[in-house]
């Protein structure tokens, strides 16, 4: 269980992501503009906080300028707001935020994000499934964008690994991945495209429209089975 303060001015946001937090076991705080949260800030140091940036008395990245200069960003902190640019989510990491999630946030990078920071926080490895092993970067801005993570290697298998380059643009990064992960299976099912679409969860035709526009070998699986 752990401390969470949940900085945002719309109590509909407040209520919700307290109503989440609280179900996964952990204890939230919540502070509607920057005055309550420094207070919460003063009082105790949290685990995380969750910080909104446009706010009526002062906005999010001024709080959390705030906080690094005086020595107080010793948690982290991850920014939503929906309505971010760019160049917010660059001048928040640059200023020590550790991801940006934008709005309307989903269950699933809300919860991985949260898992993230606390990870982070007590400094131990993050759990990831046996059958895909993360080795995680510093969060990209596109990555931190979305809520997701910046991954230089992924092992696919005991004899299947690939190196993707972080400095390209999310998009292609994206296609990069999709193809090693669909190349993946097919090679594991024999070029079996029933059932690699049983797999990964698509329907067969729109499983080979995928592999076609990512240029992926359909021969691939079946040469290597």
């Amino acid at each position: 269980m752990a401390n969470i303060l949940v900085v945002d001015d719309e109590l509909g946001i407040r209520d919700l992501l307290s109503e989440i937090l609280n179900d996964e076991g952990h204890q939230v705080e919540l502070a509607e503009n920057a005055a309550q949260a420094r207070a919460a800030r003063g009082r105790a140091r949290p685990d995380l906080v969750l910080l909104d940036i446009w706010m009526p008395d002062t906005d999010g990245v001024t709080l959390l300028k705030e906080w690094s200069s005086s020595g107080m960003l010793t948690m982290p902190v991850i920014m939503m707001s929906g309505h971010a640019t760019i160049d917010t989510a660059v001048e928040a990491t640059k200023i020590g935020a550790m991801a940006f999630l934008e709005k309307p946030i989903t269950l699933q990078k809300l919860l991985k994000a949260v898992e993230q920071g606390l990870v982070k926080a007590a400094g131990r490895k993050p759990l990831v499934p046996q059958a895909a092993v993360l080795h995680a970067a510093d969060l990209t801005v596109e990555a931190a964008m979305t809520g997701g993570v910046a991954v230089a290697v992924v092992e696919l298998g005991p004899q299947a690994t690939q190196s993707f380059l972080l400095e390209k643009p999310l998009r292609d990064a994206r296609d990069e991945f999709e193809k090693a992960y669909f190349e993946f299976h097919l090679a594991k099912e024999g070029g079996s495209m029933t059932r690699v679409a049983e797999k990964t969860g698509l329907e067969r035709t729109h499983l080979y429209r995928k592999l076609k526009q990512l240029g992926v070998d359909l021969t691939r699986g079946k040469r290597a089975a």
